[in-house]
C-alpha cells in the first residue's frame, strides 16, 4: 500500500505539519545558538528558544498523532523503515545515487523515508530532552548528576539537526535542479 501512494494524495494537514516542523525546527536551532547558557534563562533569546522548542514540540505531537492515527497514506505502517523489503528500496537508493541517479519513489519510500524518520527522531530526541532540561535544571545552578548529562545530549542536536537539514534540503534541492520541484507542494500547498 505505501507504494501506491501519488504525490497528488498528500493532504494539506500532512503539508501543513511539515511546514510547522520545519520552520520551528530550525528557529529553535538557530536560537539555541543565541540562548546562551541555561545560567542566564531569565534573557530574551534564552526564553524565544523556549518558545520555539515548545512550538516544535507542537507540531512534533501532531506530526506523531497524524503517523498514528492520521489519514491512512501518512501513517507511520505504511512507509517506517523497519521491514527487510522498505530497507532494501533505501538500499537500492543509495545504490542509484552512487551511479548519479535520483531515486524516483512516492512519498516517504526508499532512502527519503530513511531520512525522514531520521528526522522525526532527532526533532523527537530534542523535544525529550529539552522538556527534561526545563524540569531539572535551575538557572544560576550548575547541572550535576542526571541534569548534567541531559543537557549533554540535548546539545548532540547541534550537529544532528544540521546534519539532518543538510541531507533533507540537499536531496530536494537535487530533485529541483532535476525538475522535480517537491517543494512547491510544500510551501504552496499545491503543485
Amino acid at each position: 500500500m505505501g507504494s501506491e501512494i501519488n504525490r497528488e494524495e498528500l493532504d494539506a494537514g500532512a503539508r501543513f505539519i511539515h511546514l510547522g516542523l520545519a520552520g520551528f525546527g530550525v528557529l529553535a536551532w538557530l536560537t539555541g545558538y543565541l540562548a546562551g547558557d541555561y545560567k542566564t534563562a531569565r534573557h530574551f533569546w534564552f526564553n524565544l528558544h523556549k518558545w520555539c522548542g515548545l512550538g516544535l514540540a507542537g507540531f512534533l505531537a501532531c506530526r506523531l498523532g497524524y503517523g498514528f492515527w492520521g489519514p491512512e497514506k501518512v501513517r507511520f505502517a505504511y512507509w517506517l523503515p523497519y521491514t527487510k523489503e522498505r530497507l532494501l528500496r533505501a538500499w537500492e537508493d543509495l545504490l542509484g545515487l552512487l551511479n548519479l541517479r535520483l531515486p524516483e519513489r512516492q512519498p516517504h519510500q526508499g532512502l527519503s523515508g530513511v531520512v525522514e524518520a531520521f528526522g522525526l527522531a532527532v526533532y523527537s530526541w530534542m523535544a525529550v530532552t529539552g522538556a527534561l532540561m526545563y524540569f531539572l535544571l535551575q538557572p544560576g545552578r550548575k547541572a550535576r548528576g542526571l541534569a548534567h548529562a541531559i543537557k549533554e545530549v540535548h546539545e548532540v542536536g547541534e550537529w544532528l539537526i544540521p546534519a539532518f537539514l543538510a541531507v533533507h534540503v540537499g536531496a530536494v534541492a537535487l530533485h529541483a535542479l532535476a525538475g522535480n520541484h517537491l517543494w512547491r507542494k510544500t510551501f504552496f500547498l499545491k503543485d
